[in-house]
């Protein structure tokens, strides 16, 4: 029995004060955004997608909307695909000109392994994990969306192809809109395959 979950990262935000907003409400798509769901929902269109859930947050919900449309199902909700915790919430860390440089910040940064400025990685893992599995049980033998955030999706595909946790964020390969597909025969993962329906972008911008 071959099943498929997609993991979808949002589209852009409109985001003009270029902070980390993270869990943060009143985010959504800006156009382009909207149109990179758009582009995504065309491209999945052709496939037997029966179940699309999504990170609570606005800008996944709202690029969750136009495969749901196009495949006449609703879209559901899972918190465990929210965005990662993260004390950074609410300030610019570009490096250079952000929350970075400035001393009362330091102690956040002690540890990177775990990392000490947000949730745990290997929590993370777990959560989106769970979420992936509840995808896969319900679109078994089909296939499945879940609209989620950067670093949860990029977690998620270290942990299960066996690599550590910790990472350098400017080499993730997780776009804008990017397809992380997990491929499952029975209940065991067997391939890992990434696509970018709508182009590539910069890991390193503000807006995972």
């Amino acid at each position: 029995m071959r099943t498929i979950v997609h993991l979808l990262r949002h589209g852009e935000v409109y985001n003009p004060h270029g902070v980390l907003y993270g869990r943060m409400p009143g985010y959504s798509l800006s156009e382009r955004g909207r149109q990179q769901a758009v582009t995504v929902a065309e491209t999945l269109a052709p496939h037997n997608v029966v179940a699309v859930v999504a990170s609570p947050l606005e800008r996944a919900q709202e690029t969750a909307g136009p495969i749901a449309a196009a495949h006449r199902l609703d879209v559901g909700t899972d918190e465990r695909l929210i965005e990662a915790g993260n004390l950074f919430e609410g300030e610019r860390v570009s490096v250079g000109d952000g929350a970075l440089r400035q001393p009362r910040h330091w102690s956040k940064l002690r540890n990177p392994v775990l990392p000490s400025w947000g949730e745990p990685y290997l929590e993370i893992a777990h959560r989106m994990l769970g979420a992936v599995h509840t995808a896969r049980a319900a679109a078994e033998g089909a296939e499945a969306v879940c609209v989620s955030h950067q670093l949860p999706i990029w977690t998620l595909r270290r942990f299960v192809e066996g690599r550590r946790l910790w990472h350098d964020p400017r080499r993730r390969q997780c776009s804008l809109a990017s397809l992380t597909s997990l491929v499952f025969a029975g209940e065991s993962l067997v391939e890992v395959v990434y696509s970018e329906p709508a182009g590539s972008t910069d890991p390193t911008v503000t807006g995972a």
